[in-house]
């Protein structure tokens, strides 16, 4: 049983709801878990098929009204999801809470914005639960592991970004002033943009130098490109092997809904609160 209830708060409802809607150790928060995915997938799968003109002269009103029963039924699960948080400006700000809400809000946009109820795909973020679920614990340890990571690799990478942005500025403006207008470089963000495909090695071919002192230049852009295009990825491997594993429960804050504790914290690591 979830200390939740251990700790008798006050408030036994929004215990209860937290139990259900947030604990995945008990049967009741499984079940909910489950329903939840399922319904997330039939939702996906109903907006990819609207997107299908032939489907959609079909069973266009059946989709639509699926469309809004999942929208109605995710925006009572986010009210009762907020409404059982100590904190729940926390939850709302936290990465599954935004995605709970954009989960939502495109139905509601595409009365004024018709066709932006198709961004309801990124309901699919929410499938990201079943980790959790299905007590998959070791993939959120290597999550956080990734996560910590990136966050301390954050300031090389952004240096790193930096410099490649100085010199797709500099490459873009000397080939500007090299190949011209004539030659499809008419301006200068536009040879920035030739210089960004040119050194990811993307390569479209909608602007392509024809000077011979264009083409050098494209040829050391290239051979940049190679050289740098490994960094981040040694940047972030390198903070990686650093990231040490520690084992996790799935159990979730009542008041700020924070995840990833270790399996034997009694206090939140976010804010603080009895677990």
């Amino acid at each position: 049983m979830s200390t939740n209830l251990q700790k008798k708060p006050e408030n036994r409802l929004r215990a209860g709801l937290h139990e259900v809607i947030f604990e995945a150790d008990t049967r009741a928060g499984r079940l909910f878990d489950l329903v939840l995915i399922w319904s997330i997938l039939f939702s996906v799968a109903a907006v990819m098929l609207d997107s299908v003109r032939s489907i959609r002269a079909v069973h266009g009103s059946l989709l639509t009204s699926l469309e809004w029963g999942f929208t109605i039924l995710f925006t009572i699960e986010y009210g009762l999801r907020l409404s059982c948080i100590g904190r729940p400006i926390r939850y709302a700000s936290s990465f599954f809470g935004v995605v709970d809400l954009l989960a939502i809000v495109p139905t509601y946009l595409s009365l004024v914005f018709p066709g932006s109820q198709y961004l309801l795909v990124i309901r699919i973020l929410r499938v990201l639960r079943i980790f959790r679920v299905l007590k998959l614990v070791q993939f959120s340890n290597e999550a956080n592991a990734m996560i910590r990571a990136l966050r301390s690799s954050s300031r090389k990478m952004a240096v790193f970004f930096a410099t490649v942005l100085t010199l797709v500025v500099i490459f873009g403006s000397v080939m500007y002033l090299i190949e011209g207008d004539e030659n499809g470089f008419s301006s200068i963000p536009r040879s920035i943009y030739w210089a960004i495909v040119t050194m990811t090695t993307v390569g479209y071919g909608d602007i392509s130098p024809t000077t011979a002192a264009g083409q050098a230049v494209a040829a050391v852009v290239m051979m940049l490109g190679f050289a740098i295009i490994a960094v981040p990825t040694g940047i972030v491997a390198s903070e990686m092997s650093r990231a040490q594993n520690e084992p996790m429960s799935t159990q979730v804050c009542p008041e700020c809904a924070s995840e990833g504790h270790h399996h034997e914290a009694r206090f939140c690591r976010e804010c603080g609160s009895r677990m």
